[in-house]
């Protein structure tokens, strides 16, 4: 067997083991049920742990800033899976953020850090950006945060930040 020929077939298993351990370690693929000691070792640690209101705790696996999900994986108060969910998904938002009742908290806790924090002239507040995917389009989520915490509104916009690379010829 030719040196190249080794090379190449060494890649090729190499890529081959890295998908499959990139789908092994997908919050998505964590079973209803499994202990909090089962997601960690198959997921590995959250990006960050959240009390939840009703008891229990949210593991967040987060690939923010940016990155496209925010898996949030939520244990009952003794420590089993109830809920797995990718966040960043368009279907959800609104029946997911709650104007005029969400708080930073809230928000922290269901999208994690976010992708920026601005300012616009027509807000009075701050504005919260995260990126996510419709299909493929790359998206942003923008969520107003009035100067007392609260949600006040949220849009959804088009990222064209990727358009300069995609289009270049």
């Amino acid at each position: 067997m030719t040196t190249r020929l080794r090379l190449a077939s060494t890649l090729v298993v190499a890529a081959a083991l890295a998908v499959l351990a990139g789908c092994a370690s997908d919050p998505y693929n964590v079973p209803l049920g499994a202990t909090r000691t089962e997601v960690m070792q198959r997921v590995g640690a959250p990006t960050a742990v959240y009390p939840l209101p009703q008891g229990g705790e949210r593991l967040q696996y987060s690939r923010a800033p940016m990155g496209f999900e925010v898996n949030n994986v939520d244990l009952d108060a003794n420590g089993r899976v109830v809920s797995v969910i990718q966040e960043m998904d368009e279907r959800y938002f609104a029946q997911t953020i709650l104007i005029d009742r969400w708080r930073v908290e809230d928000v922290v806790r269901t999208y994690g850090r976010p992708y920026e924090i601005t300012q616009v002239s027509s807000f009075n507040g701050n504005v919260w950006s995260w990126r996510y995917l419709q299909i493929n389009n790359p998206r942003f989520l923008y969520i107003y945060i009035d100067p007392q915490g609260v949600v006040r509104r949220y849009h959804t916009a088009d990222d064209y930040s990727l358009d300069d690379v995609r289009f270049r010829r």
